[in-house]
């Protein structure tokens, strides 16, 4: 019954973000603490501490603002949190040593990076079956469907590569070359171009979505940071694809990047180490998830200036907002 009533809300998780309820809450996941903290979305005050299994990482929204994903990667489980009652009402084994995960076209499979193993899995969500597994380079992490649906990008830390794997037959058709230890994704709304953190090469690899070659980069020198501490893992991207926002890592700032012109715009000062981040539905926030000063900062992003910090758990890994 249970699985039943969940499949609806998660076979709309595919382009329907007008269903979302919006509590209005933001949700953040903490490594050290194993659990995720409710902040309420307006005076950002702490609604409930949940409890999950141990080093909950990667975090998710379904659609209709009914339910949050998150990665327990000691537990190698995905759980379901219900927002109305703020409890995890279901978990499902989703491979060993799990990090990020993204949800295919309709809603129906999970694809997850399995790190120790160096494995996609694929997993029925309504069944927790795992469907199959792709053998791809090590460390595995970031993972992001394409716009339609037909392939998923997965990076390796070791390899310094992204795998790019068909989801019609869950074979890998291309293996890219990109910077040093990549980590997460963003692509435009075209497809066109995929873009990837690499977190020691202070810089974005950018992926031919055609050729699946890489076709530039764009390096990021904030004043006064060594190159080695410049270590960019996040990065979310506007609807219309004009603008990036990258997490610096150790270089504790965001860069604000052209997409079109691949040029960095300017930095804005955050905690230490920068990490998670997240855009407002209307996107006139930015959060962002600072993993040594266990806090989030709030940025307006028209004045480019941060309005907020607020306090979370330990080592705070990821963010959404039920917007």
């Amino acid at each position: 019954m249970l699985v039943a009533m969940l499949a609806p809300a998660v076979l709309a998780l595919a382009g329907a973000d007008a269903l979302a309820k919006g509590t209005g809450y933001l949700f953040v996941s903490s490594e050290n603490d194993n659990a995720v903290t409710v902040l309420d979305g307006k005076t950002y005050a702490v609604v409930k501490t949940i409890p999950t299994g141990e080093r909950p990482r990667d975090i998710k929204l379904s659609a209709d603002g009914s339910q949050v994903y998150v990665i327990a990667s000691n537990k190698h489980r995905l759980e379901v949190i219900d927002i109305a009652r703020l409890a995890v009402t279901r978990t499902l084994p989703v491979g060993k040593d799990p990090e990020a995960f993204d949800f295919g076209k309709d809603g129906k499979l999970i694809y997850v990076t399995n790190e120790e193993d160096a494995q996609v899995s694929v997993v029925d969500f309504a069944t927790g079956k795992i469907m199959a597994k792709v053998e791809v380079g090590e460390e595995p992490e970031g993972v992001k469907l394409s716009p339609d649906g037909r392939r998923v990008y997965v990076t390796s830390e070791v390899a310094n590569m992204v795998h790019v794997i068909d989801t019609a037959t869950n074979k890998i058709l291309a293996n890219v070359v990109v910077g040093n230890r990549p980590r997460r994704f963003a692509i435009t709304p075209d497809g066109a171009e995929v873009w990837v953190t690499n977190e020691l090469g202070a810089s974005i690899s950018i992926i031919d979505g055609a050729s699946n070659k890489v076709k530039g980069t764009v390096s990021f020198e904030p004043k006064g940071f060594r190159k080695d501490d410049v270590t960019p893992v996040g990065i979310v991207m506007t609807r219309d694809g004009k603008t990036a926002f990258v997490t610096l890592g150790r270089a504790n700032h965001v860069a604000v990047v052209d997409v079109p012109a691949r040029r960095v715009k300017g930095y804005v000062l955050v905690g230490n180490r920068a990490w998670g981040v997240q855009l407002s539905r209307d996107e006139s926030l930015l959060y962002v998830v600072n993993g040594l000063s266990d806090d989030v900062s709030i940025i307006d992003t028209n004045a480019l200036k941060v309005l907020k910090s607020v306090p979370v758990g330990r080592v705070p890994y990821g963010v959404v907002a039920d917007d």
